[in-house]
């Protein structure tokens, strides 16, 4: 039997289309997949980012926070906006060390410390200081802890606000300018962190040791290059 023939039987038996139709669809079948599995990666890690803070009410919601469940609470809210803040800035020194590139989720990080930090600070309002907002400014004005807890979220503002395309074609050069804030939100939120535990914790030493190491690192690629321009 010729080549052709064993094609043309085979494609009988099998009930395929191996013209140029056949080969059309099956081509954009698989294009199609990819992509469509590509748009759903981004509302799936949203929600997956979002899980601790539904488990974290849940558990409040059903006294399981412990002794001191808005504490708890709060904490765990905290510490979610610093880890995810962390990870944002850990993208671009894991891809020149290790090669992993992970920049298309960098902005997703970001926005979710944003989120977090913005729902940490609503609970000690909203559930700590049931919105009185003498007790806050007094706090704001008179606990350094706290002065630097809301200079990072102010900060980590109009980052979030400009982390979409239109503001990147807007601003220009303009935009990477802008974000370098995020150094001064991580540096007030390390403070922010280690002052909020009354002794040393370990846990608080381990996170601002990362957030040290992230800065040493851009510190040390800024020099390089400048080093390289000069």
């Amino acid at each position: 039997m010729q080549p052709a023939d064993r094609q043309t039987q085979t494609s009988s038996q099998t009930g395929r289309q191996t013209g140029p139709q056949g080969q059309t669809r099956a081509r954009t079948g698989a294009a199609l997949r990819p992509a469509g599995f590509r748009k759903a990666i981004p509302p799936a890690l949203y929600l997956a980012g979002l899980a601790p803070a539904a488990w974290a009410f849940w558990l409040g919601a059903r006294n399981q926070l412990g002794a001191d469940p808005v504490r708890t609470f709060e904490h765990i809210l905290g510490l979610w906006a610093f880890r995810f803040l962390l990870a944002s800035l850990a993208v671009t020194p894991l891809r020149a060390l290790s090669g992993i590139n992970l920049v298309r989720y960098r902005r997703m990080l970001g926005l979710l410390a944003f989120a977090y930090a913005v729902m940490h600070v609503a609970a000690y309002i909203g559930l700590d200081l049931r919105f009185d907002f003498a007790i806050l400014y007094r706090d704001l004005t008179k606990r350094p802890f706290l002065i630097f807890g809301m200079l990072a979220l102010v900060t980590l503002l109009p980052l979030a606000a400009t982390s979409n395309t239109i503001s990147i074609r807007a601003l220009g050069r303009n935009w990477r300018r802008l974000h370098r804030l995020v150094y001064v939100a991580l540096v007030a939120a390390c403070v922010h962190f280690l002052m909020a535990f009354k002794t040393w914790h370990m846990d608080a030493l381990v996170y601002v040791g990362i957030g040290a190491m992230l800065l040493a690192l851009r510190l040390a690629a800024t020099l390089w290059r400048a080093a390289r321009r000069a």
